[in-house]
């Protein structure tokens, strides 16, 4: 409902009937969409670069992982 809302192909009467809401909450909702749109596509503020992985760790677990394999 959101989408629609953006998309402005329709009146928000015409999205509220359509939907059976109150055309205040279509509104509401459609602010929340473009507040938190980087968010949940990826990209915002709230995306977390991926964790880099600790070497020292990974170079004690190839150790015995080596020692495993050749036996």
């Amino acid at each position: 409902m959101a989408l629609a809302a953006l998309q402005g192909d329709k009146t928000l009467a015409e999205l509220a009937q359509a939907f059976d809401v109150q055309a205040n909450q279509i509104v509401e909702w459609k602010q929340q969409m473009v507040d938190r749109a980087a968010e949940v596509f990826g990209g915002g503020p709230a995306s977390k670069p991926p964790a880099q992985p600790d070497i020292n760790v990974l170079h004690a677990k190839i150790g015995p992982l080596t020692l495993e394999h050749d036996c």
